[in-house]
């Protein structure tokens, strides 16, 4: 069937053709429909469509053929301006009669294709989406409101998906190949992503993008969430300004580092802070900050720049204090040193179930160092580096919530000794299956009174007193 055929059939699916003549010269067009239009007619869908997904490459094949040396992405209205141009010169040749929607489509589609991220745009410009999990080129997930759907989205084929991650990872001068198949990345806006292609993806590439709200939470919004309670925030908020050391705890998608950026938050302006990263993400907003980002090896196989590397370097750098994103081997080591030797205030993340486990990570951790201290040696110096825990969690439904706060007490008996100060406790699931529950203290006072005092932060015991739920 011809591409006008198959417009037009797909118009009369999608129903009605009331045109209007003077949308577009020498095109018939069909009304924009209200913005009220129900979801399933939304461009997502369509833009996936055989048809359109054929006349979006022709189109695209005829922007780079007349346009390939003037063609500058970074004006990103002089490339639209240029994309209309092709596509309405596209159309009147062809004697498409197409929509004031389809042309639409048409144009946005090979907008994103040379300026953004192809048929990815759509799910990254919707600030209600917080994941995206691309399975293969034929099968795409997400996350909105903590609910995983799959979404209509689909690519080409797998060159197209391959192109989009080639894109996205050199623009942060990293690669992925046969010789090096998985990749952590980021986007210009500080989302996460990791990307992993065949041989070890069987079907396909695969790619998962973790999004950052575009507008940084304070304290504010986590209370609003239902994320934490003020008397939570109250605690946190004067441990970090008194410079106590923070280690954020939690699994997968918890929240971990957008607790951190809440945090950091505390964080006087005058201070110095370095942050180390994996993949930067972190967005402080002191004037005074230092980010380093790690770096994998070049194509020969040197040249890679270390976690660990980084921390011992921020040392030099005169920091007062030192954020580690995520410790996940030997760094863990540098950054218990760096806690020990002056730079109190410092934080990271760490993947683990509760604090119990969070300090047998950082044991582990150690040990992947290569150091042959005693493992008594390394608990004492976790015991002494660390002073408080906060775990993260994904509770039923999907919201992500601080479930506990445990202050590290010194050592008993060569354990280390935590002390629960505030906790989540659900007490059941609602008629859509959430969580229900409240935040309270344990009514277990801070082992830390006379630290607070001492610093200034107007902290009293009022304030670790059990409160009932809503």
């Amino acid at each position: 069937m011809a591409l006008t055929e198959r417009l037009a059939a797909r118009r009369a699916l999608l129903g009605g053709d009331n045109e209007s003549p003077a949308a577009v010269p020498a095109l018939r067009m069909v009304p924009e429909r209200p913005a009220t239009e129900p979801a399933a007619q939304s461009p997502l869908r369509i833009t996936a469509e055989a048809d359109l997904s054929a006349a979006r490459a022709e189109i695209h094949s005829l922007l780079v053929d007349q346009h390939a040396n003037d063609l500058d992405i970074s004006d990103r209205e002089g490339v639209r301006q240029k994309v209309s141009a092709v596509t309405e010169d596209y159309v009147r040749r062809r004697a498409l009669k197409v929509s004031q929607r389809e042309l639409r489509i048409l144009v946005d589609g090979v907008f994103d294709e040379v300026c953004g991220l192809g048929p990815l745009q759509p799910l990254i410009d919707d600030p209600e989406i917080s994941e995206i999990m691309i399975n293969h080129p034929r099968q795409v997930f997400i996350e909105r409101h903590g609910r995983l759907i799959r979404s209509e989205i689909t690519f080409e084929g797998d060159r197209q998906l391959k192109q989009i991650i080639d894109r996205i990872v050199a623009s942060i001068g990293r690669r992925v190949d046969e010789s090096s198949p998985m990749c952590d990345a980021r986007l210009r806006d500080g989302s996460r992503v990791n990307v992993v292609i065949p041989p070890l993806a069987l079907e396909g590439p695969c790619m998962t993008i973790r999004k950052f709200s575009r507008e940084k939470l304070g304290p504010g919004d986590l209370m609003r969430l239902g994320a934490a309670s003020e008397q939570m925030l109250d605690y946190l908020g004067a441990a970090v300004r008194t410079k106590l050391n923070v280690l954020v705890s939690g699994g997968t998608s918890s929240g971990k580092t957008t607790l951190l950026n809440v945090l950091s938050g505390f964080i006087p302006d005058q201070e110095r802070v370095i942050t180390v990263e994996d993949a930067a993400e972190l967005q402080l907003r002191q004037a005074h900050v230092i980010r380093m980002e790690s770096r994998p090896p070049n194509v020969e196989g040197v040249g890679a720049v270390e976690i660990r590397d980084l921390v011992r370097n921020a040392l030099r750098m005169r920091p007062d204090r030192i954020i580690v994103g995520e410790c996940r081997g030997g760094e863990a080591l540098d950054m218990l040193q760096a806690m020990n030797t002056g730079h109190e205030g410092s934080m990271s993340t760490v993947h683990a179930n509760n604090p119990a486990d969070a300090i047998s990570r950082l044991e582990t951790m150690v040990l992947m160092a290569g150091t042959d201290l005693p493992s008594r040696a390394i608990i004492k110096q976790i015991a002494a580096a660390v002073d408080v825990i906060v775990q993260t969690q994904r509770v039923r439904g999907g919201a992500r919530k601080i479930v506990r706060i445990s202050e590290v007490c010194g050592l008993n008996d060569g354990e280390v000794e935590l002390r629960d100060l505030f906790e989540y406790r659900q007490t059941g699931v609602d008629d859509e299956d959430r969580a229900v529950g409240h935040h309270t203290a344990t009514g277990i006072p801070s082992h830390r009174m006379e630290h607070f005092r001492a610093r200034g932060a107007n902290l009293t015991e009022a304030l670790f007193v059990p409160t009932g739920g809503a």
